[in-house]
């Protein structure tokens, strides 16, 4: 795929200065982000930092108080701007539908508006499924599935409306350490396979600095570094090196 092809499967998104808050709250203090085509941006913070709640303000599921989201400088809540870009989000709990089949779930969306004929639903269906390592298994209940499979079947689904932007909420949370890494490869492959504009939310440092083209550090709502992960890794900023070093793993209790 040449540089033009690329470049049409993706999209550029800015956020200038946007805030929100909840119940009279503030979650977001004036986010200001430039994310480019085709880039794995990674938003990293602490739970409760308000990185979801940004990550659902450029998808349009959030409006804000303040600001705007902008794709391809177009801000998001003019009329028609949504409509002409496809985005999909892969939601944290991967919201299958468990009364349809994989195969079902996967092809909702072109069965639902009636986008494609049964049977060339069905060829991308399948399509979608081998290029997540989910061959053959159209006729799956997702009750039959581990927690790592139904994230790619997840991410499968979004990858039927040949997106030009995938937007990633906390896809490893919940998963075993293996299936972690899976999803954080399934990320970089389909990057490098669709030429999408990734955004990636997580708390996990290891997906981040392995999938990071560059990436945001998010603490209580706002924005603190944005670099490449050996610049963030060098980030002078002690709050950063908090988090980035901090070991929060169990502990047990020593015996007496």
């Amino acid at each position: 795929m040449n540089a033009a092809d690329a470049n049409s499967r993706s999209v550029s998104v800015q956020v200038r200065g946007l805030r929100k808050s909840f119940d009279g709250q503030p979650v977001l203090f004036g986010i200001d982000l430039d994310i480019q085509p085709g880039e794995i941006f990674v938003i990293m913070g602490p739970s409760g930092s308000g990185k979801s709640v940004l990550l659902k303000h450029i998808i349009g599921l959030e409006s804000p108080d303040e600001g705007t989201i902008l794709i391809e400088g177009q801000p998001i809540d003019s009329p028609g701007v949504m409509d002409k870009f496809r985005m999909a989000m892969v939601f944290q709990s991967g919201a299958l539908l468990n009364s349809l089949t994989v195969g079902e779930n996967v092809g909702l969306y072109l069965t639902e508006h009636r986008l494609k004929p049964p049977a060339e639903i069905a060829r991308v269906v399948a399509e979608k499924l081998e290029l997540v390592g989910l061959k053959g298994l159209e006729e799956r209940n997702p009750s039959e599935l581990s927690g790592g499979m139904k994230k790619r079947v997840a991410i499968a689904r979004a990858l039927v409306i040949e997106p030009q932007l995938v937007l990633y909420d906390e896809p490893t949370s919940e998963l075993d350490p293996l299936s972690a890494v899976t999803i954080g490869e399934e990320i970089l492959n389909l990057n490098q396979r669709t030429h999408a504009t990734s955004i990636v939310v997580t708390h996990d440092r290891d997906l981040a600095f392995g999938v990071a083209d560059r990436m945001a550090i998010i603490l209580e709502g706002r924005i603190v570094f944005v670099g490449t992960p050996d610049e963030t890794r060098r980030a002078p900023d002690p709050a950063i090196q908090k988090f980035l070093t901090s070991d929060f793993s169990f502990k047990p209790k020593s015996k007496l």
